[in-house]
């Protein structure tokens, strides 16, 4: 079968596209230094344990297993760490790309998915957001992002390294049948806090900010079910197999909720009780992001599964309540 080497397979979002790509008969090769992977989430294709700063390593992975593509999901993504220690995330997340993108460009695998973000737009100038609209990132995390996105493009020109720029907005949800699902430590991101605090795990959950120009004060997002991110790398990848041209895609649903909408429905589907605490805002956080996505529905022939916001919460709710105590 194709093999496709995975950098950050071990993640979050690199694990359940793992799970898509067997279940599309591929073989996921789940490259991981599991500084911030799990071990228990590589289970569709075997570990080759190393890390893109070394490219020893990087070089060993691609004589042993000769991918034929690369889905590069490897990186540091917490946005407040990295305005705190911006050479930290550059070094990485810069760094360990370029020895990625040069092993690509040196070798037979022509083929590259990057998972980049919406954090590379910056603060909207016009909404819903497609994919020419100008690139200002306002943290250091997208600025990677979006450094990664031009060395990509200017590989292509010197060696013909293909590649497609998945700009995802904000991920939730959990896998449906309970085998994988969001730990990250220390935990940032909204609707895994908020259930958290749901099991009794976080003492609050957090606002940051109730004063952005929104209809009721808290910053809105637009987001996608895990899943249908990873349904999205596999038609990537199908796109790059049939030669067609590189380029950047939006993965969205095209609605947003606000920060208090999530908490809202949350305790619906929890029925649990929350302790709100309304914080200051936080650096890079613009008010609102949503997405246009209508290229990718249209040209990677991608239809997200799980658009309701409702169900994201409630397969995230079912896993970290039956399967995160397993973990921990």
């Amino acid at each position: 079968m194709t093999r496709i080497l995975v950098t950050g397979g071990a993640g979050y979002i690199g694990s359940h596209t793992c799970k898509a790509l067997a279940q599309a008969g591929y073989t996921p090769i789940c490259f991981d230094n599991l500084e911030r992977g799990h071990g228990w989430a590589v289970k569709w294709g075997p570990l080759e344990k190393g890390d893109l700063r070394n490219q020893s390593d990087v070089d060993r992975a691609f004589a042993k297993w000769r991918p034929s593509a690369v889905i590069h999901f490897a990186a540091y993504a917490y946005v407040a760490e990295s305005t705190v220690d911006p050479i930290k995330y550059y070094h990485n997340n810069v760094g360990g790309s370029v020895n990625l993108i040069r092993a690509c460009s040196e070798s037979d695998c022509k083929r590259i998915v990057f998972s980049s973000s919406c954090a590379t737009y910056g603060v909207p100038l016009r909404l819903p957001l497609t994919e020419d609209h100008n690139q200002n990132p306002v943290s250091p995390y997208g600025f990677t992002k979006l450094v990664v996105e031009r060395m990509l493009r200017e590989s292509e020109i010197a060696s013909g390294l293909k590649h497609v720029s998945l700009r995802y907005f904000n991920a939730a949800g959990a896998d449906p049948d309970g085998e994988l699902g969001e730990l990250h430590r220390p935990e940032t991101h909204l609707i895994p806090l908020i259930l958290l605090a749901a099991l009794g795990k976080e003492q609050s959950v957090k606002i940051f900010g109730d004063d952005y120009p929104t209809p009721d004060g808290t910053c809105i997002r637009d987001y996608i079910h895990v899943c249908d991110l990873a349904d999205a790398h596999v038609a990537a990848i199908r796109w790059l197999s049939k030669n067609k041209p590189s380029r950047p895609f939006n993965l969205g649903n095209g609605r947003g909720f606000s920060v208090a909408e999530v908490i809202r429905k949350s305790r619906e589907i929890t029925g649990q009780p929350l302790k709100i605490e309304v914080e200051p805002r936080r650096d890079g956080d613009p008010p609102i992001l949503i997405s246009d996505s209508n290229d990718a529905r249209t040209l990677l022939d991608w239809c997200p599964k799980v658009p309701s916001l409702d169900q994201q919460i409630l397969h995230a709710w079912k896993w970290f309540r039956d399967e995160l105590p397993k973990f921990q």
